[in-house]
C-alpha cells in the first residue's frame, strides 16, 4: 500500500506484479501463454501491461479490436498478436501488414480477411473460432464444417494461413459446472472436423483465466488468461492461493476535513445522516472517474489506519467518508482498493459490496485519475518509477 503524497487521485500499477503473474500462470500450465491485454489492459494500461507481460514470458498477446493491436505494434512490441473482434467492411490491411492475426467466425469474415491479405500482399494469419456453447462469438457447430472447409481451401491456394482454432467458455469460473464438459466435448468434435480437412496440426487454445487456474483438460496447445494476468481471481477468491498478486492500487488525497453536528445530512438526497457529531473527509473522485454511483453507503476504503465506508451518495467528482471521532487531515491518502496486504480493501471487496465483478471495476476506473507505474526495470517504460 502506498501512503505518501499522492496526486489528487491516482492509479498505481505494479508492473512487476503483472510480469510475475504471467510467469506464475505459464509455469502452472507448462504451455505457451497468450496474455490478454484488451480494454486498455483491463484498465491497467495497454502498452505498459503488454510490456510487463512479455517480460514475464508471454508468447503472444490478445486484444479485441485492431486499434489495440496496432497500438502494440507502434510501441515496438513484436510478439504475435491476435485481434478477434472485427466487423464487416472494416479495413483489415493495416493489421495484416503489421503481422496481426485475425479471427474468423464465419465464411464471409474469412473471405474479407483473405481479400484484405491479397490486396496488401500479405498472407493473412487466421484463428478460426467455434461456438461451443457461449452463443456469442464463433461459428455455430452446424456452420463449423463449412467454415473449416473454406479455410482449408483458402490455405491451399495461399490466401490465408490457419494459425489457430479456439473457443471460449461460458462457465469456467464455476469449476465443475456441467457446461464445461459439454463445451470441451464440442471443441474436441470441432477439432476432429478440422483435422479431416487437413487442419489437424493447427494450434488450439481454449483456457481463459479460470480454466488456466483450475482446468488442465483445457490447456491444449496454449492458455489464454486475462484477468489473472493482473492478479485477480476470476472465481472471486484470494488470488494469493494461486500465487498471484493484484497489480492495481486506487487512491486519492483527502481534500477537505470538517466537523459537523449529529443529524447532518450528507451528500445529494441525504441518503446518509450522521448519528453523532462527526468528522467528515472529502475524497475527490466520483462516478466520472469510474467510481460506481451504487457504491453509495457501501463502498469500502482505507483511511486513517482503518476500514471505512462511503457515507452518502457518490457524486460525479467526489464522495464523503464519516470518520466519527477519528483524526484525519487534508492530504492524507485514502486507498479505495489495492492488493489487500496492508488492510486496504481489494477490488473483490468492492465487487462483493456492489454486487458486480472486479473486472468491471478495474476496467472502468480512470477518468481524471493519473496512472503511475512501478517497476524494477523502469527502462522498460519511460516514466515508470523504480520500486523502492
Amino acid at each position: 500500500m502506498h501512503t505518501s503524497g499522492p496526486d489528487r487521485a491516482e492509479i498505481i500499477i505494479d508492473l512487476d506484479a503483472i510480469a510475475d503473474n504471467v510467469a506464475t500462470l505459464k509455469a502452472r500450465a507448462q504451455r505457451p501463454l497468450m496474455a490478454v491485454v484488451k480494454a486498455d489492459g483491463y484498465g491497467h494500461g495497454l502498452v505498459p501491461s503488454a510490456l510487463a507481460a512479455v517480460r514475464g514470458g508471454a508468447d503472444m498477446l490478445g486484444v479485441t479490436v485492431i486499434e489495440e493491436a496496432l497500438a502494440l505494434r507502434e510501441a515496438g512490441i513484436g510478439v504475435p498478436v491476435l485481434a478477434w473482434l472485427t466487423g464487416s467492411g472494416e479495413d483489415l490491411t493495416a493489421a495484416l501488414i503489421r503481422d496481426v492475426s485475425l479471427s474468423a467466425s464465419s465464411i464471409w469474415m474469412l473471405e474479407e480477411i483473405a481479400a484484405a491479405g491479397q490486396a496488401c500482399g500479405h498472407v493473412a494469419q487466421v484463428h478460426l473460432k467455434v461456438d461451443t456453447g457461449l452463443s456469442r462469438g464463433g461459428a455455430h457447430m452446424s456452420d463449423w464444417p463449412d467454415l473449416v472447409a473454406a479455410a482449408a481451401a483458402a490455405q491451399d491456394v495461399g490466401q490465408v494461413r490457419v494459425a489457430g482454432i479456439w473457443t471460449h467458455f461460458a462457465y469456467a469460473d464455476t469449476p465443475g459446472h456441467p457446461t464445461i464438459g459439454v463445451q470441451l466435448a464440442g471443441f474436441n468434435e470441432a477439432v476432429e472436423t478440422a483435422a479431416r480437412d487437413g487442419l489437424g496440426d493447427v494450434p488450439k487454445h481454449v483456457a481463459n483465466s479460470a480454466a488456466t487456474l483450475t482446468l488442465p483438460d483445457a490447456y491444449y496447445d496454449m492458455v489464454r488468461p486475462g484477468i489473472a494476468v493482473y492478479g485477480l481471481d476470476p472465481m472471486g477468491g484470494d488470488p494469493a492461493a494461486y500465487g498471484l498478486r493484484p497489480a492495481m492500487t486506487v487512491q486519492a488525497a483527502v481534500t477537505l476535513v470538517k466537523r459537523v453536528p449529529q443529524g447532518s445530512g450528507v451528500s445529494y438526497g441525504h441518503e446518509y445522516t450522521t448519528s453523532r457529531p462527526s468528522t467528515l473527509a472529502l475524497i475527490p473522485v466520483g462516478y466520472a472517474d469510474g467510481i460506481p454511483r451504487n457504491a453509495t453507503n457501501v463502498g469500502p476504503l482505507w483511511l486513517g489506519g482503518a476500514r471505512r465506508t462511503i457515507a452518502g451518495r457518490v457524486c460525479m467528482d467526489q464522495f464523503v467518508v464519516d470518520m466519527g471521532d477519528d483524526p484525519v487531515q487534508a492530504g492524507e491518502t485514502a486507498v479505495l482498493w489495492g492488493p489487500g496486504t496492508a488492510g486496504e480493501p481489494t477490488a473483490q471487496d468492492w465487487a462483493t459490496a456492489l454486487g458486480t465483478i472486479h473486472y468491471e471495476l478495474v476496467s472502468r476506473v480512470g477518468g481524471r485519475m493519473v496512472r503511475r507505474y512501478l517497476s524494477s526495470v523502469p527502462d522498460e517504460l519511460p516514466g515508470a518509477v523504480r520500486r523502492s
